[in-house]
């Protein structure tokens, strides 16, 4: 991809619960012996595990295995609150956190804690504010801000993490969330967008529109953009020798035809061999590295993981 240093693959299973210590100890444990780079868990008022203590037992868990928000919705916690969690976890986990950021998009969140549920615009606003906060926070030396929604002075953010700089991740569909992420994060994830109140989710993923969300991130970022990881959720994932019964069944789900669901980036299915060809082509025309699977497909996908992580 034209700008864009190519980065060794990496693996992140996104788990949102499990009934008992017992069985997310024992999936914490898997992902890292299946050789995934990061477990990662949501942020909503759902059946979900809460997002800090979830990670500080995965991380305790294991000794490797980085652990990590995708994503932490700005709006149910003030941004210093956020930060000193996520150093917390960060120390404790002696420097194994990705800290994923979002400006909150699932409505039910909002409407059951009657938490004001703001349009798109007011939220990335306020949620482009929060980031600087977040990162000051997690930075060394006193912080200051006098903004629109926050207004904080001679802040010192403790503890300390242990990584002089914690991962940031920010993902989105939409040109400003996105151009917010490529100024700012680490990490970008290039997703649907879903401030439209009918998102087309699987339209969203083909080649042309992912191409336009990768040329804003590419045009805000700049000389920077060289170093951003750039990640994608892969939900539809599918191990199977009947490719195209997989791909109909994809098609019939997102509203697309099975030619469009065989080159939109939500989807994988096919053997071990396709599948790790699909992902090496994807790498190599949008830099698409840091790619994350869902957990009910973790052991699944272990053979792909197995032969692509760290190449």
């Amino acid at each position: 991809m034209s700008g864009h240093s190519v980065k060794p693959f990496r693996f992140g299973v996104l788990v949102p619960q499990r009934p008992s210590r017992q069985t997310w100890v024992e999936t914490a444990r898997k992902a890292e012996d299946f050789g995934y780079a990061t477990l990662l868990i949501p942020d909503h008022f759902d059946s979900q595990l809460a997002t800090m203590p979830a990670l500080m037992a995965a991380a305790d868990a294991t000794t490797t295995l980085r652990v990590g928000s995708l994503l932490c919705n700005n709006d149910l916690r003030h941004p210093l609150v956020l930060a000193k969690e996520a150093a917390t976890v960060d120390l404790l986990s002696e420097g194994r956190l990705e800290l994923g950021l979002g400006a909150g998009f699932r409505e039910a969140d909002y409407s059951t804690t009657g938490i004001r549920y703001d349009a798109p615009a007011v939220r990335v606003e306020r949620f482009e504010e929060s980031v600087h906060l977040v990162k000051g926070a997690l930075g060394r030396g006193p912080l200051n801000l006098s903004g629109k929604y926050y207004r904080v002075t001679d802040y010192l953010g403790l503890p300390s993490p242990v990584q002089s700089s914690v991962p940031i991740m920010i993902g989105g569909g939409g040109p400003r969330i996105l151009r917010i992420a490529a100024r700012e994060a680490d990490i970008v994830g290039i997703a649907a967008n879903l401030a439209s109140s009918r998102p087309e989710v699987g339209r969203d993923y083909m080649v042309d529109r992912v191409e336009e969300k990768l040329r804003w991130v590419r045009e805000a970022a700049g000389e920077r953009f060289s170093a951003i990881e750039l990640q994608m959720m892969v939900p539809m994932a599918v191990v199977t020798n009947d490719r195209a019964g997989a791909l109909a069944e994809a098609a019939d789900r997102l509203g697309l035809t099975p030619e469009q669901a065989s080159v939109a980036l939500l989807v994988l299915v096919g053997s071990v061999k396709e599948m790790v060809e699909t992902l090496i082509s994807r790498r190599e025309r949008f830099g698409l590295s840091y790619i994350v699977f869902f957990d009910d497909a973790m052991e699944a996908l272990a053979p792909v993981v197995a032969l692509l992580a760290g190449t």
